[in-house]
């Protein structure tokens, strides 16, 4: 039996370093490929490239944005997905009114500041929201972070937000989901909450909710042995003939 294919899609302004812990780790158990959305500003765009490098059939694992991602794969091309894997993400549209206006200018302040400031100094100020409060003077982790986001161009940056901006509903492509499905998200993700993803959990017939303990947002980093633990037992499903 040839070795599963899995795509690790990062999220906004993340690359192979979010993944760094998990790709190292189930290289025995799949074929691993991280995906680069390059200067891309559609999620469906996002999709149609990781489709177009896909095999026939694969398992996909999206983190943040790249859940969304994946969820576009899924709509794009569902016979082809052999499991999901949706991460600290969310699946519904920007809000009409004042509160889709609100998000609209959250993330123009961030990208004015990183034209400003630069990547780095934004990444800075965005991390106090994604990260666990009490990691925030993990060093190691922290520059890790800030490093992955130093690699990014602000004119990255406003593509991705763009697509995020943009996005669609994903209600319907949760409904439609055939193959086993993981659920995961930090029980302190306040960007993409806990209730958000028993929600996504419930949407889909065959899912499984994984809630990583101590850890926020950025999960694949700040608690990777977890994380990769959760991804182990969702692949080896393939490997017994489960998918």
């Amino acid at each position: 039996m040839s070795m599963p294919h899995l795509i690790l899609v990062p999220g906004l302004i993340c690359d192979h370093a979010v993944w760094k812990h998990q790709a190292r780790t189930l290289e025995s158990l799949a074929t691993i490929e991280v995906a680069d959305h390059g200067s891309l500003d559609s999620l469906a765009g996002m999709a149609k490239a990781i489709l177009d490098r896909a095999p026939d059939r694969f398992a996909i694992a999206g983190h943040s944005m790249g859940g969304r991602v994946a969820m576009e794969v899924s709509r794009l091309a569902p016979e082809r997905v052999a499991r999901i894997a949706l991460m600290d993400t969310a699946y519904r549209r920007r809000a009409a009114g004042v509160a889709g206006q609100a998000e609209q200018a959250v993330r123009q302040a961030l990208l004015d500041k990183a034209r400003k400031d630069g990547m780095r100094a934004m990444g800075a100020q965005w991390a106090q929201n994604m990260v666990l409060s009490d990691r925030l003077s993990d060093a190691l982790l922290m520059n890790a972070i800030l490093d992955m986001i130093e690699r990014k161009t602000p004119e990255i940056f406003e593509a991705q937000i763009k697509a995020l901006l943009t996005r669609p509903d994903a209600t319907p492509v949760l409904r439609q989901i055939q193959c086993p499905a993981m659920i995961l998200c930090g029980r302190q993700d306040s960007w993409s909450v806990l209730s958000q993803h028993e929600e996504m959990a419930a949407l889909i017939p065959h899912s499984r909710l994984v809630v990583i303990e101590n850890c926020g947002h950025m999960s694949t980093m700040e608690q990777p042995e977890a994380v990769t633990a959760a991804l182990r037992t969702w692949l080896e499903g393939i490997h017994a003939g489960k998918s």
